[in-house]
């Protein structure tokens, strides 16, 4: 079984980010796989390990993506791929899953998975992109996949409740947390990631056309959320208490 994950490299939302010019400084901010795509990555191994075959994970960045592809051959991935956007001045979702898509469209592949969505972006626009630009069946947000005589049998969650899937390969799936529990990589996992394959490609490798690079999307202003005020504590009895509240939430809140 062939399979592939798409995975991007994002900044750890646990650290604390800093904005300056409308960007997040990227040179004090740690970066690590997307969470969801760690999900994606150890079904693959999972999948990987149970039918036979080999994983190969792609990433769309620059040099400094080669640390979290080098963390997913150490999880277990068999090879990884790195297209360079280097020469690009702007990528967004359009931009990203038409270069994987043109990548895939030359590649012998059972099953395509990825991260549900991006911590950093949240569109979860470009699994399914790539999954239109193949003419591939695509199922979001899945808690479990198990592949039957050539058939994907899958579990989505959809808001809060649960939906059964069945769909022929070769297919596209977003994974969604609860799926599984990402493996921490080894030593020995580590140590055999350094020889393991990992391919760079350029732009020109894919033959893509320019205007096929342009972005459809605009990045009007980038923020961080407000700090949080200190609360407030009502005196009086509760007669007084309801009324400053209600006051509070006239004047101050304005949600009345």
């Amino acid at each position: 079984m062939n399979i592939f994950v798409i995975m991007k490299r994002t900044f750890d939302t646990e650290e604390k980010i800093l904005i300056s010019n409308g960007q997040i400084e990227e040179g004090g901010a740690e970066f690590i796989i997307n969470p969801y795509d760690e999900y994606a990555i150890e079904e693959a191994i999972v999948l990987r390990d149970q039918h036979s075959g080999e994983v190969t994970v792609v990433t769309v960045g620059e040099e400094e993506a080669e640390k979290e592809l080098r963390t997913a051959l150490a999880m277990g991935a068999d090879k990884a791929v790195r297209i360079n956007s280097e020469e690009l001045d702007e990528l967004d979702q359009f931009t990203v899953a038409t270069i994987l898509g043109t990548y895939l469209k030359k590649q012998d592949y059972d099953i395509i998975l990825g991260g549900n969505v991006a911590i950093d972006g949240g569109s979860g626009q470009v699994g399914p992109s790539v999954a239109e630009i193949l003419g591939i069946p695509q199922v979001t947000t899945i808690t479990y996949l198990e592949i039957v005589d050539g058939k994907a049998i899958i579990v989505r969650d959809v808001e809060g409740d649960e939906e059964t899937v069945e769909v022929s390969l070769p297919v596209l799936v977003t994974a969604q947390q609860g799926l599984n529990e990402p493996r921490y990589p080894s030593l020995p996992g580590i140590m055999k990631a350094k020889k393991k394959p990992l391919e760079t490609l350029d732009l020109d490798d894919l033959d893509i056309d320019e205007d096929e690079m342009e972005v459809k999307t605009e990045v009007v202003e980038v923020f961080l959320p407000p700090a949080k005020q200190a609360g407030k504590v009502l005196e009086g009895d509760t007669g007084n208490q309801v009324r400053d509240l209600v006051s509070l939430l006239m004047s101050e809140a304005k949600v009345m």
